[in-house]
């Protein structure tokens, strides 16, 4: 009977804890599916070359930090990553906060440089798409572990508990055949 007790408490304390960042989840995945992305406030600038851009990821890359830094404004958490089009080409660069595209014009000594803001909501987007710093990806990691935990836990409370193992049973049953379903006619 301890042993179970002590088992619920870290089932409850653990989602207790984890609760905050779940409702973020839940709530921008849900939106998400429905077409709800958030938006940025955007700002765009031609930058004079002395030569033509290269499809090089260093070379874009220090471009893009030298135009930030002129702006006195922090990188995007992400990792940046050359594009390819045909012919064309851009420099991507997302995180939570920012995203920076760095693409070439008509003119081959002029490039376009868009940084776009986040607003509070597409920011928590962002998170949701793994598009943070390294320390929200170590915590999501935590995240995943704990729900999992707590999904673990739970379950098998259920079973040990002899008026619902029947129905835990029979909704798992259940589960995995809605869950084949939908997926499937998807």
């Amino acid at each position: 009977m301890k042993d179970r007790r002590l088992f619920m408490s870290i089932h409850a304390l653990l989602a207790a804890f984890i609760l905050p960042a779940v409702v973020m989840y839940i709530v921008t995945g849900a939106l998400y599916t429905w077409g709800e992305k958030g938006s940025y406030n955007s700002e765009g600038y031609e930058i004079q070359l002395t030569q033509p851009l290269q499809a090089d990821l260093g070379s874009l890359t220090a471009l893009v930090k030298q135009e930030l830094n002129k702006r006195e404004l922090r990188a995007p958490e992400g990792k940046p990553k050359v594009k390819k089009y045909g012919s064309h080409f851009l420099l991507e660069w997302t995180g939570s906060s920012k995203d920076v595209i760095l693409e070439p014009t008509d003119n081959a000594l002029v490039a376009s440089i868009t940084i776009k803001e986040t607003t509070w909501y597409r920011s928590l987007v962002q998170l949701h798409k793994a598009k943070g710093g390294t320390a929200f990806k170590v915590y999501a990691a935590f995240l995943a572990i704990a729900l999992g935990l707590i999904l673990v836990s739970g379950y098998v409370m259920a079973l040990q508990t002899p008026p619902l193992k029947r129905a835990t049973l029979v909704t798992t049953v259940l589960g995995i055949a809605t869950f084949a379903i939908f997926a499937l006619i998807s």
